[in-house]
């Protein structure tokens, strides 16, 4: 096939397992060619026996990123060709070097995860608008990106940064009217303002920050249409906004399938007002269709920061996208938080203080201050066993004491700080966890200083509720033990959002189990 160009090198090559054929272009280190309204990017992996391929679809598309193929190492193939060829261009430039060597170390893994580290690009299109890295590499694993530390950090007295993100990265709205933009790339007289002047003031922030999300999708110079390589596609995100009716059926929970019925009605809604078939160009390519809204508000709200900062002289409250730092994992004990550095217009990632950390250890945030499960879900589309914060809605009239059953268990403070009072004991009971604390705020308990309990009744009490937490646990459908077996025989198969209702379910089961059998160990613990 002859291309006009006479610089560029044109080659034809079929990536195993598929049969598909690709048609690369040598332009450099990274390869350019649009190919049916998308383009492909091609660039050496960091062993230098892949390539990393990226296709990028058009502006109005969603299913950004990368794909990883492996090269034969017989280089007559044309595969091998390829690579031969990519092998002989030029070398990077100064500011790409630069940023590939200060932040990409070597690939490792992590409590025996299967962790690869992100592509180069992903550093260095950041490193060259001002974002900084300490201490810290991205990498990829079978649950998404998440922050690790790259060398063995002592306990720290004070605060330590790990990330600086400027603000021009960002895609920012102000909670409150009027509309402000951080920074504003909202082009003047766009129709854009006009939707999001149409937003509900009180309720409307995610609609809003989609709206802000998908123009900087659509503008050629921004940055987030480098970083959206790197967020999660519609194939691939969890947001349940995206869910079939057969995957919210998957929850076993029909309040919380509602609650996503009615939000995602609610968008549609917003999208068929303000994105009618004769809307002009520049606004209807933005959400060219209904999925391309439902992901742009999903993003919206998976990787949304509430943040108080200062601008100038006035300060604002806003809704913020920050990338990189949304790429952090969630920790009901988080290692690290946000601060604004407001002389030059800086967020700033810290580890907290008084922590230790080895090389590999994940850099986590706490996302929600102290939410159930379900709460999760609809936000972020995940949940835990072990959340603190979880709750069961007990029907009956039995109760147990308070006092007693937190010292059964060594738990201090008030009811919704909890934490496990380590000091106090000799050896740390390893059946105390965030579920334990989450039974002590959900089980029905009382409390009088004059009155002292008495322990027959004390467990009565205990295994009257352990009949209800039976009694939970038989109005599911499945067992724990089906629905274990069906995630390990099926998720491979299933989509992301399948998987994450059928764990939510496990989660809640498991929650159960583990009241019943915290309420076992109180009867044994029991003072007479």
């Amino acid at each position: 096939m002859a291309l006009q160009s006479p610089a560029l090198h044109a080659f034809a090559f079929t990536f195993p397992p598929s049969s598909r054929e690709f048609l690369c272009v040598q332009q450099g280190p990274r390869c350019r060619l649009p190919l049916g309204g998308s383009t492909l990017l091609i660039g050496k992996g960091f062993d230098g026996k892949c390539l990393l391929i990226r296709r990028k679809l058009p502006k109005n598309s969603v299913g950004y990123g990368l794909r990883r193929y492996h090269i034969p190492s017989d280089k007559t193939s044309a595969c091998g060709h390829a690579y031969s060829q990519l092998k002989s261009t030029k070398k990077r430039s100064v500011e790409a070097r630069v940023a590939t060597e200060t932040f990409v170390p070597n690939r490792t893994s992590s409590d025996g995860d299967e962790l690869e580290t992100m592509d180069p690009e992903f550093y260095r299109m950041g490193y060259i608008r001002q974002f900084r890295a300490y201490g810290v590499e991205f990498k990829e694993g079978p649950m998404g990106v998440g922050v690790y530390g790259a060398k063995d950090i002592p306990t720290l007295n004070k605060a330590r940064v790990i990330m600086e993100i400027p603000s021009e990265l960002m895609v920012t709205v102000t909670r409150q009217l009027p509309w402000l933009f951080y920074p504003d790339f909202l082009p003047i007289g766009h129709p854009l303002f006009e939707v999001i002047n149409s937003t509900d003031p009180e309720t409307g922030w995610d609609f809003r920050l989609a709206c802000m999300l998908l123009l900087a999708l659509d503008q050629e110079d921004n940055f987030w249409q480098l970083y959206s390589d790197y967020l999660p596609g519609n194939e691939d995100s969890t947001s349940l906004l995206l869910a079939t009716e057969e995957e919210l059926q998957e929850l076993h929970d029909e309040e919380l399938a509602d609650f996503i019925r009615v939000q995602k009605k609610r968008a549609l809604d917003f999208w068929t007002a303000n994105w009618p078939s004769d809307s002009v160009l520049k606004l209807k390519r933005l959400a060219r269709d209904a999925n391309m809204f439902l992901w742009a508000v999903g993003m919206a709200w998976s990787r949304k920061f509430d943040m108080k900062i200062t601008i100038g002289a006035k300060t604002q409250e806003l809704n913020m996208l920050i990338p990189y730092a949304d790429m952090l994992n969630h920790s009901f004990e988080p290692t690290c938080s946000l601060r604004w550095r407001r002389r030059d217009r800086m967020l700033e990632v810290v580890m907290n203080a008084g922590q230790s950390f080895k090389q590999g250890d994940e850099m986590t945030l706490n996302y929600l201050d102290c939410k159930a499960n379900d709460i999760f879900m609809q936000r972020y589309g995940f949940s835990s066993a072990q959340n603190p914060c979880d709750v069961v809605k007990f029907s009956g009239d039995e109760k147990i004491h308070l006092d007693s059953f937190l010292s059964a268990f060594n738990l201090a403070g008030m009811l919704d700080e909890l934490y496990y009072n380590e000091e106090a004991v000799e050896r740390k009971d390893t059946f105390v966890d965030g579920a334990v604390i989450a039974a002590a705020r959900t089980l029905p308990t009382w409390s009088d200083g004059d009155l002292p309990f008495l322990p027959s009744h004390e467990i009565k009490a205990a295994r009257a509720l352990q009949l209800e937490c039976q009694q939970h646990l038989d109005r599911f459908p499945t067992t724990l033990a089906e629905d274990r077996l069906l995630l390990e025989g099926e998720s491979e198969i299933r989509s992301p959002r399948w998987q994450a209702a059928l764990r939510y379910r496990i989660d809640r089961k498991t929650f159960l189990q583990k009241i019943m059998a915290t309420l076992d160990l109180y009867m044994d613990r029991i003072l007479y």
